[in-house]
């Protein structure tokens, strides 16, 4: 399946090799690795990178998820969009890769109920607690990348403030003290601020508690490709899973039908420390049509 998507801004499966126990994929080679290495990485790997250089990476990789949403056949979720999937050509051309997490949605079905598998820091809510997957998810993971860009800094890494915020969170306050450019990397020394802060409200709308307020990806390509009016008013606050901590913020989803308090209890116990990657609460796979 995987071999057969072609598309620019993914990186293209060559071939595969299976003798006895040793199996090997062969993907195209990238030669400045991840964008984890270069942005937010060890300062001896470290690339400048500038604004434009940015812009076009969170574009980039903002096109290849809407392709995997819409266009792919059947459409795949990625489950796993972060900074280290997304790898980087000679040109810093961006390239989604590691499909290994992939689910795929045929045509009549609105979401899966599944078992998590992720990255705490860049996953959804509704998703790392409820096992409800949607492309929403992903919109979500993207958000936080988005932030990751343009902060310079990892979701899964830094804390902000004596409350020890995520990146999201900490986003969200500055926004609500109207100081949303202090999130800017202290590398970039120039960049347009309309377009900054522009990138930074898409991000946000990304990340909202209630996956159906959040954009889908081809709109998310229209707010990033060109100057457009976004409606603040109905920004609403982001949730967040921190993974060790049960405390969330405000407004988050609600537990899906058939869902009891006490199995959601059970959820929350299974808790794990950030930035690792979990695969947890095992449940039935069921599709619901649209």
């Amino acid at each position: 399946m995987i071999s057969n998507i072609r598309h620019p801004n993914l990186v293209e499966l060559i071939g595969c090799c299976v003798d006895d126990n040793y199996r090997i994929l062969v993907y195209e080679y990238l030669e400045n690795n991840s964008l984890a290495r270069v942005l937010l990485g060890s300062k001896s790997k470290y690339v400048p990178l500038d604004w434009p250089q940015r812009a076009a990476i969170c574009l980039g990789t903002a096109v290849g998820l809407a392709f995997l949403h819409d266009e792919a056949e059947p459409n795949i979720v990625h489950r796993d969009i972060k900074a280290s999937n997304v790898l980087l050509d000679r040109n810093f051309h961006p390239k989604i890769g590691d499909f290994g997490l992939a689910k795929l949605f045929p045509d009549n079905v609105t979401h899966v109920s599944t078992r998590v598998a992720g990255t705490v820091g860049y996953l959804a809510p509704e998703y790392a607690l409820l096992g409800q997957l949607t492309k929403k998810a992903d919109v979500y993971s993207f958000g936080v990348l988005l932030l990751e860009i343009i902060s310079g800094k990892s979701s899964s890494k830094a804390a902000f403030e004596e409350d020890m915020l995520l990146l999201v969170e900490w986003t969200w306050k500055l926004r609500e003290e109207e100081r949303l450019l202090d999130i800017v990397d202290p590398e970039l020394t120039k960049y347009p601020e309309d377009d900054v802060i522009r990138f930074i409200k898409v991000a946000l709308f990304c990340t909202q508690a209630a996956p159906h307020q959040r954009p889908t990806m081809k709109q998310v390509v229209n707010m990033l490709s060109k100057p457009v009016h976004l409606n603040e008013k109905a920004l609403t606050k982001p949730n967040v899973y921190k993974g060790n901590d049960s405390r969330h913020s405000s407004g988050g989803p609600g537990g899906s039908s058939g869902e009891t308090s006490s199995s959601q209890k059970n959820k929350d116990k299974q808790l794990v420390k950030p930035s690792s990657q979990i695969t947890s609460f095992p449940s039935i796979t069921q599709m619901l049509p649209r």
